[in-house]
């Protein structure tokens, strides 16, 4: 069952089975939410973003036009997201910068995450990371700017 606090605001019909929305989250119109994701408190989803299932997003997350979550995607409180590689107030580009997030990856609490940019399956960005390239999948990145480090390391 799909569950939508109260103080929510979800315009879109798009809305997979299972999911939950939390309080003072905004999903725009044109959004796709999977099934059995959980959108923590204080969330935005703007119009051209598609998430599988399985997603979890934790409070303070802005997913901006372009993005594309796979499955099973964690998203860390306050991690940000761009779009726009020139931002200029009510100057938009004619096609924003997407950023894909493949099936298994997580990224950590307040990372940054440039437009452009593809996290690959099952990849790990640590918390703080700036994210400025492509991530392979399976790679744990971590610092600013991001690199791959070892995950035994950790």
């Amino acid at each position: 069952m799909t569950r939508i606090h109260p103080t929510a605001e979800v315009q879109t019909t798009n809305v997979g089975t299972g999911t939950q929305v939390w309080q003072h989250t905004v999903v725009l119109a044109g959004a796709t939410i999977g099934r059995d994701c959980n959108l923590n408190a204080h969330c935005f989803v703007e119009n051209d973003v598609v998430m599988g299932d399985r997603v979890t997003l934790k409070c303070g997350v802005y997913l901006w036009d372009g993005m594309r979550v796979g499955n099973d995607v964690f998203i860390g409180p306050n991690a940000t997201f761009t779009n726009d590689k020139y931002p200029r107030s009510k100057r938009y580009p004619e096609v924003f910068q997407g950023i894909v997030i493949g099936n298994g990856a997580s990224i950590g609490a307040n990372a940054t995450v440039l437009g452009g940019v593809t996290i690959g399956e099952n990849a790990l960005v640590g918390a703080g990371a700036v994210v400025t390239r492509d991530v392979p999948a399976g790679a744990t990145v971590v610092g600013n700017p991001a690199r791959a480090v070892d995950r035994g390391l950790l």
